[in-house]
């Protein structure tokens, strides 16, 4: 599988790069503004190997296709169910010795005004490295790029997100989402 999909990238002229900090982290996958950067990163995953795990939208894990997402890593989220998101995943790295979980913060491929903050407290409370992974259009490359440890300071650690990614671009650049997150974490377990 890895030869094969390093051979589809570099047929259609992309590359796979990085690797990961170990055998747990949480994986941000930005910029994300087209349904193409989902095959790209799983060319990626293979070709690098990366044994990923990822969320989608439910909708997408229906017949004729579900079957085959979840094989693939994928967990559906139901967004409008999502309250206690956070904490489910951290359970997940609780019962793992090994996860690479990866998420699209931007959450949809449209312009927004903030990404979702979910990577960050994930990766907080399991205390995992976050792994900037990336699909850039410019110079046709999808990886991973720099890693982190978050440290609390979320100011510090958003800007050295902000810097990471100042550089990668998307399909459609317009519609790329705003660097920055919401400070207030959420929920602990329990809902204490």
């Amino acid at each position: 599988m890895r030869r094969l999909a390093k051979g589809v990238l570099r047929l259609v002229g992309w590359r796979a790069v990085g690797e990961l900090p170990g055998p747990r982290s949480v994986v941000i996958g930005a910029p994300h503004t087209s349904n193409w950067d989902f095959p790209l990163a799983l060319l990626c995953f293979w070709s690098l190997p990366i044994p990923a795990r990822w969320v989608g939208k439910h909708t997408i894990f229906r017949w004729p296709f579900g079957g085959l997402l979840r094989r693939l890593g994928g967990i559906p989220l139901d967004r409008a169910h999502t309250h206690d998101f956070v904490n489910q995943i951290v359970e997940r790295f609780d019962r793992e010795p090994e996860l690479t979980f990866v998420l699209a913060p931007e959450g949809t491929r449209s312009r927004r005004d903030h990404w979702r903050s979910g990577f960050y407290w994930i990766a907080r409370r399991a205390r995992v490295p976050v792994a900037l992974g990336f699909v850039d259009y410019s110079n046709r490359e999808v990886g991973i790029g720099d890693a982190f440890l978050p440290s609390g300071d979320v100011d510090a650690d958003m800007a050295r997100v902000r810097a990471f990614y100042a550089d990668k671009t998307g399909k459609r650049p317009e519609k790329q989402s705003v660097i920055r997150i919401r400070v207030l974490p959420p929920s602990p377990p329990g809902g204490a």
